[in-house]
């Protein structure tokens, strides 16, 4: 039985000097779930994440932590009184105070029940023994880790976590990110999380809201909004993408890789049939079936190798296209690297492609 929503929000916009910042924004975080806010810088995802916090008032809209008003048009608790805890990309961490000071600054109780929680969390964090050590004596990684215990000390509702990761050595970022996150859903606490960064919102999300121009454009399971996105712009947020154009007749659209289904769309509308470089195949035989015929791979198209780079785990190659002259990429799996200027016979998975109209001006 699904969890009931710990953390709502409903039609959220906030308007600063006149201008919408955020839009019509409306998500639920249950108990122990995860969801990224993903979008470009500038958005409105940090905005949205202020207004649940209380340090931003919205313009219209309602704020709930588990079914309480927080915030509305005729309530506005303060931030100490929602029950929220925050992580922020800088640590923030109070420098004249020692770690188990740090940690223990929001715990309520007496003496030894904040000693206990203190030491408890220091092991979750895989600090024992660092109680007594003052924040600049730890590494960047320890104070991220200081900081998720002071968050997470008062045991609160929801945590809101604003690109805390993105300060971080890359070596440590994966490490930290997954047993932060754990410790979170362990502790039952609702994560809303903001980011930019696709790959790091598909590895840590349950689900995902899509953001674009303050608003929520998409939401879903990664699994979903990757391999079904609502437009051409959130494909092409997740991956880099190809584009071919044709026009549609009779639910069909002709192109050099052959028909495609352009189910939906009306006779005589302009598409873009959207496809990534990992579902470009190459047909060595010409044959448009290869050593592992597949009948959705349709007609090969005759392509020039441009360029060829070895990215570590595949290799990507980029293709000067006889039929229209544009570039088209495509990945292949360990080292491919063919001469520029070789000509090379390509197909596309029909599965794997998404057909868009095209948009005024676009």
């Amino acid at each position: 039985m699904p969890q009931p929503p710990r953390l709502e929000i409903f039609g959220i916009s906030c308007h600063f000097d006149g201008r919408a910042v955020v839009r019509d924004v409306s998500l639920s975080v249950a108990e122990g779930q995860v969801t990224c806010l993903l979008g470009p810088s500038g958005c409105g995802k940090s905005t949205t994440l202020r207004v649940i916090a209380g340090v931003e008032r919205q313009s219209a809209g309602s704020v709930e932590v588990d079914g309480t008003v927080m915030s509305d048009d005729s309530a506005h608790l303060p931030p100490e009184a929602r029950g929220i805890g925050l992580i922020f990309q800088d640590f923030a961490l109070f420098p004249h105070l020692t770690v188990a000071q740090n940690i223990g600054f929001g715990v309520t109780g007496d003496r030894a029940a904040k000693a206990a929680r203190v030491e408890e969390l220091l092991t979750k964090v895989h600090l024992p023994g660092y109680g007594d050590k003052s924040p600049h004596m730890l590494s960047g990684g320890e104070q991220q880790r200081v900081a998720l215990a002071r968050a997470i000390a008062p045991r609160p509702k929801v945590m809101l976590m604003d690109e805390p990761f993105s300060g971080l050595d890359n070596r440590l970022r994966d490490g930290i990110r997954d047993e932060t996150l754990q410790i979170l859903k362990d502790e039952g606490t609702a994560v809303l999380l903001v980011t930019h960064e696709p790959e790091e919102a598909m590895r840590m999300a349950d689900q995902i809201a899509l953001m674009r121009d303050g608003s929520i454009v998409q939401q879903g399971a990664p699994y979903n909004i990757y391999n079904a996105p609502c437009d051409k712009a959130a494909a092409a947020f997740f991956s880099d993408i190809n584009v071919i154009r044709g026009r549609v007749e009779g639910a069909l659209t002709d192109t050099a890789f052959g028909q495609f289904l352009a189910p939906g769309h009306a006779d005589g509308t302009e598409v873009e049939i959207i496809f990534r470089p990992q579902h470009v195949k190459i047909d060595f035989d010409r044959s448009g079936r290869g050593p592992n015929p597949t009948p959705s791979d349709g007609v090969p198209a005759r392509g020039v190798v441009e360029r060829a780079r070895f990215m570590g785990h595949e290799s990507l190659v980029e293709f000067r296209m006889d039929f229209n002259n544009e570039l088209l990429r495509a990945t292949v799996p360990a080292v491919f690297l063919p001469n520029p200027g070789k000509a090379l016979w390509l197909t596309v998975r029909r599965d794997r492609c998404f057909v868009f109209p095209v948009k005024s001006g676009g």
